[in-house]
Order: C-alpha cells, then structure tokens, then sequence
C-alpha cells in the first residue's frame, strides 16, 4: 500500500493537487490511503516551505507545484 500525503493549508492549488493524486492511483489501480496535512507545523518537519507538496511514503517527491495525472503516475511507479 503506498501512502500519500498533500501537504497544504486548503488552498486551491492543494485541492487539485489531492484530485490529480486520486486519479493517478485510481488509475493505476494500486492500493493506496491519502492524507491531507494542513498544519504548518507538521508541514515544516518535511523541509517544505512553499505549498502544495506530495509525499510518497515519508519522500518529499514535488513542492511548489501541482503535478499532472501523468506526472503524478509516473512519481508512482
């Protein structure tokens, strides 16, 4: 199972972020549980200052910036 997280306080570039990261699983068919983490405090343990991030399995893959589906699915596999 791959745990993802979206690291951001609710704006909407996170929102879409968790949108592309659900289709991307969805997709590919894996198994996989989705956090949201929106306290900037436990945001700052990962090292990210600019939100949105992903966070596959405790790796800080992409921050700043809201990948594509595909770009999401390629961070997957």
């Amino acid at each position: 199972m791959r745990n993802i997280q979206i690291l951001g306080v609710g704006c909407p570039k996170c929102k879409k972020l968790e949108e592309n990261a659900l289709a991307a699983a969805k997709e590919m068919n894996i198994e996989y549980e989705i956090t949201k983490v929106t306290q900037v405090s436990e945001i700052m343990k990962y090292g990210v200052m600019v939100t949105p991030a992903l966070v596959i399995d405790g790796d800080v893959k992409v921050a700043g910036k809201v990948p594509s589906v595909e770009e999401v699915k390629k961070i997957l596999s």
